[in-house]
């Protein structure tokens, strides 16, 4: 048991570690190379946060773990719905109130519904993973032309993305080549780490590869979109906190569930109608905040992290 609990968290900050570093590698070279900032901000950046979650949901489901990798996503948006968003409301009065968050806001809900639909008869075939796939390349191509239209936003991300990608003065692209490699390689071993050591704490405890998907795979993978989210609350940027969040639940539900299904599609042994339905409801929650523009509030962030207790005493 020590030793899965070692991989476990010695996967974890692989992990976390490693996907950061590769996703700033990966922006900075797309600034040298001379990417629009819009299309660098919409996906590298926006999906990047969501590195993880796909890493461990692919290496689980190739090695026949597919309910690990169903648990994962819907553990992890649920997590980050409110988990971190609850957490981030603690630190600040959060509300996003721009017309692309409210756009993205109704993409998410889409996405997040289309995944229940079709992983409600407790399956997830190939096929299906295609379509999500499709459906993420369709919505990630809307995203990037909306964007396009909005002058405020494209403002906003150049300057968010030149404050990150020089910080510390003009890249060096072979430098971040190099960098970008290793943290990959790096990456992808926390995730088998992870995977190996969670799968076996499921055995030695007598839990399924479903629930430990659901709460403790998930809650490590969310850590990126915790710590991105609780630093912009610092800052009071309050849409780059829920567009991470939206962004994310976005990519998990159609790129990383499609992803895992493609790899390893089939049946899923755990019952993840419970886990569902939960993760449809904090989806149309943060919806509406987005669309209607209200302020999430401390004693709000509370029953947003009573409402994840919630979901992890009734998925046990």
């Amino acid at each position: 048991m020590g030793g899965a609990i070692a991989l476990v968290v010695g996967g974890l900050v692989l992990l976390t570690a490693g996907a950061d570093r590769f996703v700033l590698s990966a922006a900075r070279l797309s600034r040298v190379w001379g990417l629009s900032p819009i299309l660098i901000g919409a996906l590298v950046i926006g999906m990047g946060t969501s590195a993880p979650e796909f890493l461990v949901s692919v290496v689980a489901a190739a090695g026949g773990g597919l309910d690990l990798a169903i648990g994962n996503v819907i553990g992890s948006n649920v997590a980050n719905l409110s988990v971190v968003l609850g957490a981030t409301a603690l630190v600040a009065p959060v509300a996003g109130h721009i017309q692309t968050l409210r756009r993205e806001g109704l993409l998410m809900v889409a996405a997040v519904a289309l995944l229940v639909a079709l992983a409600w008869n407790r399956s997830l075939t190939t096929v299906e993973g295609i379509i999500l796939v499709v459906a993420m390349v369709v919505t990630a191509t809307v995203l990037v032309w909306w964007t396009r239209q909005d002058a405020d936003g494209a403002w906003t991300v150049t300057v968010e993305l030149d404050d990150m990608v020089f910080d510390s003065g003009r890249p060096n692209p072979r430098f971040e080549i190099i960098v970008g490699i290793f943290t990959l390689a790096a990456t992808l071993a926390g995730a088998e780490m992870l995977v190996r050591g969670a799968q076996t704490i499921a055995r030695e405890w007598g839990l399924s590869e479903g629930f430990i998907g659901l709460t403790l795979v998930a809650l490590g993978t969310s850590l990126p979109e915790l710590a991105t989210a609780l630093a912009a609350a610092r800052r009071r940027e309050h849409d780059l906190v829920i567009g991470n969040l939206l962004g994310s639940n976005l990519f998990n539900s159609l790129g990383v569930a499609g992803g895992a299904a493609v790899v390893g599609g089939g049946a899923l042994s755990s019952d993840f109608g419970t886990g569902l339905l939960f993760m449809l409801a904090v989806a149309a929650f943060a919806g509406i905040l987005t669309a209607t523009g209200n302020k999430l509030v401390r004693w709000e962030g509370v029953a947003l992290l009573a409402v994840y207790a919630a979901f992890v005493i009734t998925s046990f």
